[in-house]
């Protein structure tokens, strides 16, 4: 079988592997149908992921299909279409206790620390397998798994009906926040610096967008939320952005934050403590596949508006190179097996 591996830093190949064999009663052989590309999976490619691991095969957001499942194995069978989860977590941990495996103190993710679904078959537990019905094509079904970091955002920033929310970044993920936050009723405003990505943000039905090469981001936000934001999600990830989403939530707002860099951002604890302000981080998902597999199922989310390219996987190197060239053209990227 076909597999994209980073064997180190800034190298990309497409390797000839043997299938997977199953070797747990609890374990299922997938084949992998479609993937979509992930900003991580740059990262690991370019040697700026913090916490990858090398040779990878990469890719954690994907769906296939049951060929083959353990002897142990009672929720999925011979054919079922399926979504995989790509946390491992270890079920004991006091953040596994609490309900919060997507930050297990052994956490491994497919694609990251573990190999991905960018090859034509992987095996995985049952327990990360979530099925969904036939009407979804392969290439949209790619998209559940992004979604549910977009409902992660959701429930870690207690958003709710009628809150008034800055999304600070209008790549995949933050377009992600975006449609499922409108779904929930939110009024949401979107910033970035790429005219083509605020355009489409307008088409998924952002109030307002601002572009911050050409508006002042504090004037445009305190234009259409006076008393500022009552959630601001900095998609982005940078201390700036970090220091910005701060300035301008509300009091008694809250900021959730998806970023992994390292450099210290200079946040005054006052702006915190006089208005008593929620900072949180979101990383992955923790239980949330079936609430989205449910949303795709009943066609209240869209993810064909966020596909802008398909590759086949032999085209893995043409793929990665439009998204590094070629931001403005493009959205979710998605290999196709």
């Amino acid at each position: 079988m076909k597999a994209v591996v980073v064997p180190r830093p800034g190298v990309l190949t497409v390797e000839e592997r043997e299938v997977p064999r199953l070797e747990q009663e609890d374990g299922v052989l997938v084949r992998v149908r479609a993937g979509g590309i992930c900003g991580s999976d740059l990262h690991i490619y370019h040697g700026t992921s913090p916490v990858a691991t090398y040779p990878r095969v990469i890719g954690h957001e994907f769906v296939g299909e049951v060929v083959e499942i353990g002897r142990k194995v009672t929720r999925v069978k011979r054919g079922d279409r399926v979504v995989v989860e790509p946390i491992m977590y270890c079920g004991q941990c006091y953040p596994c206790r609490t309900g919060r495996p997507n930050v297990c103190e052994r956490l491994e993710v497919l694609g990251v620390h573990r190999d991905g679904g960018f090859q034509e078959y992987v095996v995985v537990p049952e327990r990360n397998l979530h099925p969904f019905s036939g009407d979804l094509s392969w290439e949209e079904a790619a998209l559940i798994e992004p979604f549910t970091i977009a409902a992660q955002v959701a429930d870690r920033g207690m958003v709710q009906e009628g809150d008034r929310v800055l999304i600070l970044g209008a790549g995949p993920i933050g377009l992600c926040i975006l449609a499922y936050l409108s779904l929930i009723g939110a009024l949401c405003g979107v910033a970035d610096i790429i005219p083509e990505r605020l355009e489409r943000a307008r088409e998924l039905g952002a109030a307002f967008v601002v572009n911050t090469k050409a508006s002042s981001l504090e004037d445009e936000v305190l234009h259409h939320f006076p008393d500022g934001a009552n959630v601001v999600i900095d998609a982005v990830g940078l201390p700036e952005t970090f220091e910005r989403a701060v300035r301008l939530v509300s009091r008694a707002g809250r900021v959730v934050v998806l970023g992994f860099h390292t450099t210290p951002s200079a946040i005054p604890q006052a702006l915190v403590t006089l208005r008593e302000l929620t900072i949180v981080g979101s990383r992955l998902q923790a239980h949330k596949f079936p609430r989205v597999v449910e949303l795709f199922e009943k066609k209240q989310l869209h993810s064909r508006k966020l596909i802008s390219h398909v590759f086949p996987l032999l085209e893995v190197h043409r793929a990665f190179a439009l998204l590094e060239h070629y931001p403005e053209a493009t959205c979710k990227v998605v290999l196709t097996m």
